[in-house]
């Protein structure tokens, strides 16, 4: 299955069977009370031939005055055109409260089941979401990701049941309506249900037409997300950079585009209500036509005439709206698979079976080759060892591929030829969660998630004492700022930590870090963004959090490396030079680092206390 959401056609739209057989282990945990819906939705759909039957007595016997007959009972003489008058309309009140009430309850069951199937299939989504790795996130829109993820399982789960009792409703007030219409005259039934069958023909030709707008319709709802989500999360570039037409002009297309398909699919399904309308009505004038016939000959009533019109009316009902409520099925059976072809995507990063328990002795790159997308190298035969405890600044160009090696030691990525290893052994032999539980990130931008401040840290280590907290708040230099705040380490977050500084969020992250206590820390430039106050006081928490580490630096300045044991300078994915400041300054240098010295590091001497 290929990680490009986009790609994905929902190629079982019209295998019903599949889809059902998909979905039914959400159904089954609610599987009593679906049932009990469904069997609920049988009296409810036969109750709808109630009044159009009890028009043939009312009118043969109490309108028209048909000759009256008499009972005697228990001393009363009881007349049946009275007590026709009587009964009949107060039951017609009786019957549609007794259908109301299997309404509601058939409506809350149908609410009550679909939400309970909605919400289990988008746990499983989400857990599918978050068990996927870094290049699914990376050539996934996050518009596409919330509409395959969370719209989708929406419109798939909560409607089957709906439809499911929506169908078995229709159908058996469609047999009642029918048993009402053969027992007026079994001729003009037999007209009225081939006039049906007739109008209801085109609609096995619009299946697909609907597939495809509907797919391409999600897709557009999907981008749309993505354009909220952009203008949101980037709207201080939007603002500095006067963005505010470019967005708008991008989401002005892509309603219009959704205003293309919605009447796309109008013009594909709606031309055959008013053709359905059209042959119902050849329906109903044969139906009067003959009708008129029988009531002259004698061989129908009057009563049994307008029973039967009324049924055969409340019959044609669904069938003129069968367009509309066929796009509708159509689109949640799209949308069901779309659904369950996200369960087929797999990760691409396999688990080992061993568990890692710290660094002995040290890591190794061996012949490391990587590639993002396939012919376009980012390291090539990319060779480094680390000793345990060792410092090491990853320098270089923009580009160079330093970001890379760090990413795959997580696994983040795996490599595409050559190893890494760890103590000899190769890092796809580690269980993938036992590896990270050994690595530490401080990013240059660190995501603070929704929560307080007291969360943010412990998510490195929820299981840590209200003592190892205090410690790292102390070394990560935090505790001044925690106590200018009115509610301390329960100070509520801003989204993505906004209410932060810069250096405030590092240093949040960097207790984050120290927390999780690992024996290997990876620092992806993080304290590039910073100004020169900010940069020392992380520094000083960095070094704290470097202490006894097997450390990774990407440095940018010059401060940042001049704690390095060694420093290593990549060069378009190579590694180009490799030794102390003094070694790659030296004479005998390839002169690399030199010239990357002197052009980004030379002038922050004056601002770094070495």
């Amino acid at each position: 299955m290929e990680y490009k959401l986009k790609d994905t056609s929902s190629k079982t739209a019209f295998d019903y069977g599949f889809l059902l057989s998909k979905i039914y282990p959400y159904i089954k945990p609610v599987m009593g009370r679906a049932v009990l819906n469904l069997l609920i939705a049988i009296p409810l759909g036969l109750l709808d031939g109630v009044i159009a039957l009890s028009l043939k007595p009312y009118l043969d016997f109490v309108v028209n005055g048909s000759p009256d007959k008499v009972w005697n009972f228990m001393g009363y003489t009881i007349h049946l055109q009275s007590w026709l008058a009587f009964v009949i309309p107060f039951g017609i009140v009786g019957f549609a409260l007794f259908q109301g009430v299997l309404k509601y309850v058939c409506n809350y069951l149908t609410d009550w089941t679909g939400n309970k199937v909605s919400n289990s299939l988008k746990i499983d989504l989400f857990k599918k979401l978050t068990s996927l790795d870094s290049k699914f996130y990376d050539i996934n829109s996050s518009g596409l990701v919330l509409s395959r993820f969370l719209t989708d399982p929406e419109t798939a789960s909560k409607n089957v049941i709906n439809i499911l009792k929506s169908l078995i409703s229709s159908a058996f007030g469609m047999l009642g309506l029918v048993a009402v219409l053969l027992y007026n005259s079994w001729q003009l039934a037999i007209i009225g249900v081939v006039v049906m069958g007739i109008a209801i023909t085109p609609v096995s030709i619009i299946r697909k037409r609907i597939k495809k707008v509907s797919n391409a319709t999600m897709v557009v709802i999907g981008d749309m997300t993505t354009t909220f989500n952009e203008t949101f999360s980037g709207n201080k570039i939007m603002t500095a950079y006067n963005l505010q037409n470019v967005q708008n002009n991008k989401f002005d297309e892509q309603i219009n585009e959704q205003f293309r398909l919605t009447m796309s699919l109008t013009k594909r399904v709606g031309w055959m209500s008013p053709i359905m309308y059209f042959v119902c009505s050849i329906g109903v004038a044969l139906v009067m036509a003959y009708g008129n016939h029988l009531i002259l000959t004698g061989e129908m009533t009057a009563g049994s005439f307008a029973s039967f019109v009324t049924s055969l009316l409340l019959l044609y009902k669904p069938t003129k709206t069968l367009g509309n409520d066929l796009a509708n099925l159509q689109t949640t059976f799209v949308a069901m698979s779309r659904v369950f072809e996200l369960f087929d995507l797999e990760p691409q990063i396999d688990s080992g079976s061993k568990i890692l328990s710290g660094l002995n002795d040290s890591i190794e790159f061996k012949g490391v080759n990587f590639e993002y997308e396939q012919g376009v190298p980012v390291l090539k035969n990319f060779n480094l060892k680390v000793k345990k405890n060792e410092t090491i600044a990853l320098v270089g160009n923009s580009g160079g591929g330093k970001s890379t090696v760090v990413s795959l030691l997580p696994r983040f990525y795996d490599v595409t030829s050559g190893s890494i290893e760890f103590d000899g052994v190769n890092i796809k032999d580690y269980d993938v969660k036992s590896l990270r539980d050994n690595i530490s990130f401080v990013f240059q931008d660190n995501f603070m998630f929704s929560g307080t401040i007291r969360e943010n840290i412990l998510l490195g280590n929820p299981n840590a004492s209200e003592d190892e907290l205090e410690e790292v708040i102390k070394l990560a230099h935090l505790d001044e700022f925690i106590n200018s705040m009115e509610k301390g380490l329960d100070t509520v977050l801003g989204e993505r930590g906004t209410t932060l500084s810069g250096g405030q969020r590092q240093r949040v992250a960097i207790a984050r870090a120290m927390i999780k206590k690992t024996p290997i820390v990876i620092l992806d430039e993080a304290t590039s963004a910073l100004d020169n106050e900010s940069e020392a006081i992380v520094q000083k928490a960095l070094n704290n959090l470097m202490e006894n580490k097997t450390v990774f630096v990407i440095a940018h300045r010059l401060s940042t490396i001049s704690n390095a044991d060694r420093i290593a300078v990549i060069h378009d994915g190579e590694l180009a030079e490799l030794g102390t400041h003094d070694e790659l300054m030296s004479s005998e240098a390839k002169g690399f680092y030199k010239k990357l010295y002197e052009m980004q590091f030379k002038s922050q001497e004056s601002y770094v206390e070495v």
